[in-house]
């Protein structure tokens, strides 16, 4: 989905996170909605690889996953829960696998950099997992249901209620799996795969009068991954995940001026089993306390100033890591002045100083225009510089932490070209993104190894998405194809980096004749290398999905799917493959 078509989506739709329909109005996004989260509810990893251009590692199906925006890796993705990043203060990053579509309304995708409004890690791009709040809409509610393949099990459970001045929203999810699938040709079973996890949502919404909001957003997290051996003689391991947050917010509205004041706590806790049978190996505890204040003031019709204020106060504790105690007080203030001139120009520009206990932080800034040229054609830029933090394992980490580091920097430069012609809509984005001292482990002695910044890194390529959307009568028909090629290359060794697929296509499809529905999705990946010798590289693959659905009632849905119809034999990472010819059923009551 390209900018014009993000921005009609989220004209009706209220998040907490109220930066975001700002930065669509000039940046690529996607936005992939319940009815979309549904098509692909096994997994975030599922979900993202199929509809959308971010490349996705995953280390086995249901284990340890991780988004490449646009060359760059999980570290340099923010990941974004209602407007608070949401990237682990141990590694900086997050496991997508970890995080659980079926809790949000909406999954955001932001490519390029947002370190300005989103802070440490936006670099290649940014994932928002967004909830949302409505009034006078009373009783709502849904139950999904989905069993697979491999004795997996996706659950939700949804209920709501909101009039005029009170909005309530609770969702329980709940997702297993014994994941034990066979690749025959390779000689593969994915032997100690089962996963399960449940997630416990709550949001609360009060209105004192039409300028005055108070709300509240809870998430409890509970997670059991299995890591994949690769014989029956290896030790079974495993990873428990326990996650909490808390975000309470008032937004208030007067004359001029906007305000949303937000506080939020964050907690982590990971515990890593090297034997299943015994106590754990290692494991941690991070916190996170926050205060953000985001403030608009209307200078005249055309022009606004916004002002974002942060503090944070991080903790943790680690087990087993040499990591001890570590705290660090954060600080930041962002300015941000946007103009709209006319219907058909609109520009802004941003300015960031962060303030970091224990290291120098960059400056940060970044600049924006849309220009709509005719009914036809519209062109938008975007300039910044970003920036990636050292983490507390960068820092702490015993022995070979190093207290000496500084952050990833990058400068980022696209341009967007939107052209529309009936039913049809086309964007070419070309981008560019230079990063200087990216963190990267290496051999200090054969034993330890110790983070530097070593690496100058260019990112470039070109992204492009043509979609086609038609209502006549009875039908309904969505299709989009996206490619994207994609450059990053090691400037001393002059190589790809691993993991970047030079070539990507996707393919999503929608059909609906009155209570028949049909999709299809597919997905193309060039070779990619599994290191940067550029000699080792995994195959191209070809996967495609197919689903039937059937509504014999205004509520209630029936659907079957089928994964991987072709039965491709593919791997995302080295030595994890992905399973074959798969199979689902659901059901979706809307109440």
């Amino acid at each position: 989905m390209h900018q014009v078509s993000a921005q009609e989506s989220l004209i009706d739709t209220v998040f907490i996170d109220n930066q975001f329909s700002k930065v669509s109005k000039t940046a690529k996004i996607s936005n992939l909605n319940t009815d979309k989260i549904l098509e692909n509810s096994t997994s975030l990893s599922d979900l993202l690889r199929f509809q959308s251009n971010v490349y996705i590692k995953e280390n086995g199906r249901g284990a340890t996953s991780s988004p490449s925006f646009r060359g760059t890796t999980a570290s340099q993705t923010a990941f974004v829960w209602n407007g608070i990043n949401i990237n682990s203060i141990f590694l900086g990053q997050g496991d997508i696998n970890n995080m659980n579509p079926l809790s949000y309304e909406n999954v955001g995708i932001k490519f390029g950099g947002g370190s300005v409004i989103y802070g440490s890690g936006a670099i290649g791009g940014s994932i928002h997992l967004n909830n949302r709040l409505d009034y006078n809409k009373g009783f709502g509610g849904t139950i999904f249901t989905e069993y697979g393949s491999f004795e997996t099990n996706n659950s939700l459970v949804k209920g709501k209620f909101s009039n005029e001045n009170f909005s309530f929203n609770v969702n329980i999810n709940h997702s297993q799996s014994k994941n034990d699938f066979e690749v025959p040709e390779k000689k593969f079973i994915n032997r100690n795969g089962e996963y399960q996890n449940t997630s416990f949502n709550l949001g609360l919404g009060y209105k004192i009068n039409p300028n005055n909001e108070f709300y509240w957003q809870s998430q409890h997290y509970d997670s059991d991954q299995h890591y994949p051996i690769f014989s029956e003689n290896q030790t079974k391991t495993k990873y428990l995940v326990q996650t909490f947050r808390s975000l309470a917010g008032w937004k208030l509205h007067s004359g001029k001026f906007k305000n949303n004041l937000k506080l939020a706590y964050l907690e982590d806790n990971f515990q890593y089993f090297g034997d299943i049978n015994k106590s754990k190996t290692s494991g941690g505890t991070g916190k996170q306390y926050i205060i953000k204040n985001d403030f608009d003031f209307l200078v005249s019709k055309n022009s606004t100033f916004n002002l974002i204020t942060e503090y944070q106060y991080n903790e943790a504790e680690g087990f087993g890591s040499g990591i001890k105690t570590p705290k660090r007080n954060l600080g930041s203030f962002s300015l941000l002045y946007r103009n709209s001139q006319s219907e058909k120009f609109y520009w802004e520009l941003g300015a960031k100083q962060d303030f970091v206990e224990g290291y120098k932080s960059p400056f940060l800034f970044s600049a924006s225009a849309k220009y709509l040229v005719n009914s036809w054609y519209q062109s938008s830029i975007n300039i910044s510089r970003n920036f990636k933090a050292p983490t507390f394992n960068d820092l702490y980490w015993e022995p070979g932490g190093n207290r000496d580091l500084v952050p990833e920097t990058s400068y980022q430069a696209e341009m967007s070209h939107y052209f529309s012609y009936h039913n049809f809509k086309l964007g070419i984005t070309p981008y560019y993104i230079k990063m200087t001292d990216m963190i990267q482990w290496v051999p200090v002695t054969p034993a330890i190894w110790s983070p530097k910044n070593v690496k100058k890194v260019d990112f470039y390529g070109l992204e492009t998405e043509l979609s086609f959307n038609k209502n006549w009568n009875n039908h309904k028909v969505d299709a989009k194809i996206s490619y994207s090629h994609t450059r990053s290359v090691d400037l001393e060794t002059k190589k790809q980096l691993s993991y970047v697929p030079f070539h990507q296509i996707n393919f999503n499809s929608s059909y609906q004749y009155k209570t028949i529905g049909l999709f299809f999705q597919a997905l193309y990946n060039s070779k990619r290398y599994v290191d940067d010798s550029e000699i080792n590289y995994l195959e191209n693959y070809f996967v495609l999905n197919a689903g039937i659905s059937f509504s014999p009632t205004k509520h209630l849905q029936l659907g079957f799917k089928i994964n991987n119809l072709t039965d491709e034999v593919y791997q995302t990472v080295n030595y994890y493959f992905m399973p074959k010819r798969n199979y689902a059923v659901n059901l979706n009551l809307n109440f």
